[in-house]
Order: structure tokens, then sequence, then C-alpha cells
């Protein structure tokens, strides 16, 4: 009995260190981060399309005057968000980047391909 009361106070210790990580820290401010930066992509059909990552599993879409939030979706390559009858996909990152915006589907499919951007 005197060895496990000093083993228990040890182990809630240890629990409560880890709880408390800095690295807690740092994936709490990453989202802000990620929200703050606002990629412009200039499409063919000469519309504009803002895209702000509030969180790395999200977007929210400016096109046409409207607002839409998406969340993110399986995709083979790329990152893929969807939300509002929309779908979202962009490759790579930065200045020329691509980014594709589709027509959602009730199957979860892409449907039709709406506009072929390229990031300024």
């Amino acid at each position: 009995m005197k060895i496990l009361v000093p083993l228990t106070l040890a182990s809630a210790l240890l629990v409560m260190g880890c709880a408390n990580s800095p690295q807690d820290k740092v994936d709490a401010q990453a989202p802000e981060a990620a929200a703050s930066s606002v990629h412009s992509y200039q499409c063919e059909s000469g519309e504009t399309i803002a895209a702000t990552y509030p969180s790395s599993d999200s977007a929210l879409v400016h096109y046409k005057g409207s607002n839409y939030t998406m969340q993110i979706a399986v995709s083979g390559s790329g990152s893929r968000y969807v939300g509002g009858g929309f779908e979202w996909w962009t490759k790579d990152s930065g200045p020329g980047s691509e980014g594709t915006l589709f027509r959602h589907m009730a199957d979860n499919t892409s449907g039709e391909s709406i506009e072929f951007c390229t990031e300024s």
C-alpha cells in the first residue's frame, strides 16, 4: 500500500504534464495563421475567386458576391473542399497554382467544371 500511493501520484502528475504540453499551444495557433491569408485566383472567364482556410479541414470561398463554407473531402491529388453545392479543388500553393470550381453532385461526385483559375 505504501508504494501504491506514490505510484498513483506520479502517474497523475505525468498525465497532467502531457495534457499541457507546448505542442498543444502551437497547434491551437496554426488555424489563426491560415485564416489571415487570402488566396486570390484569376479565372479564365474573367471572374475572381478569393479563398481563405480557417482551419486545416475547411475553406471559405468567395465567388460572384457569395461566400461558401466548405469542408475538406477525399481527393486523389491536391486539396478538395465541398460545400454549398460546389467543389473547390486546388493543386499546389502560391502564385501560379491552379484552382478549379466544380458543381458538386448529390452522389458526392464532381459535376461540371465551372471555373478554371490561377492564383495571382
